[in-house]
């Protein structure tokens, strides 16, 4: 099960949100259609919601070696070269998220110290934003697990 999760969980999770997000979506769409209303709360889930989409794809894009990069440039390159860019871009990731995952948690301590509260629905603020600390936590796992895949298989 564990080694289920390992390989699926950004994809279980991401399927479950765009599914909720669809269903708020529709929902909403059906409700505004049958009584000219709206429901105010379906923006605020479906966009918070799409970011933490967004953050799950870029983890599981590091976990899968599928991420953007320089490919031309980079088999362009002596082998000697290609493990001193391989370095210095996982080097740069991992500083990126590392500070993204620093600053998104001091953002959610924040948030909980001032009370915040969504327009939309009054819940905690803290409740949507804290997958950025967290999934660049995850992000920053998924790295260190190419990297050593990478290192184990010399595919760097």
């Amino acid at each position: 099960m564990l080694t289920f999760l390992n390989k699926r969980f950004e994809e279980l999770l991401g399927a479950f949100l765009l599914a909720v997000m669809a269903c708020v979506a529709f929902l909403n769409v059906i409700v505004r259609y049958c009584t000219n209303w709206s429901f105010a709360a379906s923006e605020e889930l479906t966009v918070n919601f799409f970011v933490w989409i967004v953050l799950l794809g870029t983890s599981r894009a590091f976990r899968e070696g599928s991420n953007f990069s320089m490919n031309v440039l980079y088999e362009a390159m002596p082998r000697p070269v290609r493990k001193v860019f391989y370095a210095i871009s996982i080097a740069a990731c991992a500083v990126f998220f590392s500070a993204l995952c620093w600053f998104g948690a001091i953002e959610v301590l924040d948030e909980i110290e001032l009370d915040v509260v969504s327009e939309s629905l009054a819940i905690p603020v803290w409740l949507y934003t804290m997958a950025t600390p967290l999934f660049s936590a995850l992000i920053l796992f998924r790295i260190a697990q190419k990297v050593r895949e990478d290192f184990n298989l010399g595919s760097f």
